[in-house]
């Protein structure tokens, strides 16, 4: 049995210092805790780097932004204690979950006058999805919640409160002998998994949503850019349920997921025909090279912060 998050060895960057893992602590009066508003990252370790580690700290702060608050250290410092972290922990290959949120010095709806934190916890652990992936890929089912409409919610934002729904949907999904959950927007277009992008291979053409209020993944701009580099045609548009049925293949793809072939959905079947094999193994290449640390394909993370409406 794996060891509870809070009791690990270890070491954990927690606002300026490096402090063991278990000594970590903050209030249960915390704004974050209450109302969701804390925003977070989800990176991966491949031979000591972390890929595209620019672009996740930068799309933190950007997140932080849309909720209306700064955090008080810049992409060059989040960057500069996530390798410090790393390293205190020795490790080569493993998952790391940035976090910043507002703390406990007022309780109530407007988190003004709060003091904002940052945590930076990395911890040896291969990719989700991607490990429980059978050969034949996994079965998913249709969520019955919806992403929400831009006049609801900071879709573009990696923020806590959205994932309530995805938490909902995946729990659902896992009873019910499911891998995973697709999701709708609010429009009845496909959106995303509970937790990753989707990519389905319709008439020879690669096919994605397009993220209008949905996180648009740093692994999504990665396998777009590796297909397009192949010679493949990307199409980046609104899809319908009803292309399910016209599809040939379909993935899922994600920091965490990595690329995961998905084999079922519902009643469908799919096969994991030679363009999900093919980006596969060309992500394992991407992922271990000596730039991988830096944009990459998320360049357009490296413009000017985001604010909130």
């Amino acid at each position: 049995m794996s060891l509870s998050m809070a009791d690990r060895d270890g070491f954990i960057w927690f606002d300026g210092k490096i402090l063991p893992w278990r000594e970590v602590k903050t209030h249960v009066l915390t704004h974050a805790l209450h109302y969701g508003s804390a925003v977070f990252e989800g990176e991966r370790i491949y031979d000591g780097r972390v890929f595209r580690l620019a672009a996740h700290s930068a799309r933190l702060i950007n997140s932080a932004g849309l909720l209306g608050y700064g955090l008080p250290w810049t992409r060059q410092q989040i960057e500069d204690a996530t390798r410090a972290v790393v390293k205190a922990n020795g490790l080569s290959e493993g998952y790391i979950r940035p976090i910043a949120w507002r703390g406990s010095e007022v309780m109530g709806v407007s988190a003004i006058g709060t003091t904002v934190h940052l945590a930076i916890a990395p911890w040896a652990q291969e990719g989700r999805l991607s490990v429980q992936a059978k050969p034949g890929g996994i079965h998913m089912t249709m969520a019955q919640y919806r992403r929400p409409g831009p006049d609801v919610a900071p879709g573009q934002a990696k923020v806590a409160g959205l994932y309530i729904i995805c938490g909902i949907e995946k729990d659902r999904a896992l009873k019910a002998g499911f891998d995973d959950a697709l999701m709708l927007d609010w429009q009845g277009r496909l959106a995303e998994s509970t937790g990753a992008n989707i990519f389905l291979v319709i008439g020879g053409k690669l096919v994605t949503p397009r993220p209008e209020n949905f996180l648009d993944g740093i692994t999504r701009r990665a396998v777009m850019d590796m297909a397009k580099r192949r010679g493949w045609s990307v199409e980046e548009r609104a899809v319908w349920p009803h292309e399910l049925d016209e599809a040939s293949e379909i993935f899922l793809c994600g920091t965490a997921a990595e690329i995961v072939p998905v084999g079922a959905l519902d009643e469908r079947r799919y096969q994991v025909g030679l363009v999900t094999r093919t980006l596969m193994e060309d992500f394992k290449a991407l992922v271990r090279q000596p730039d991988s640390e830096g944009f990459g394909e998320s360049a357009h993370f490296a413009e000017a912060p985001a604010k909130a409406a």
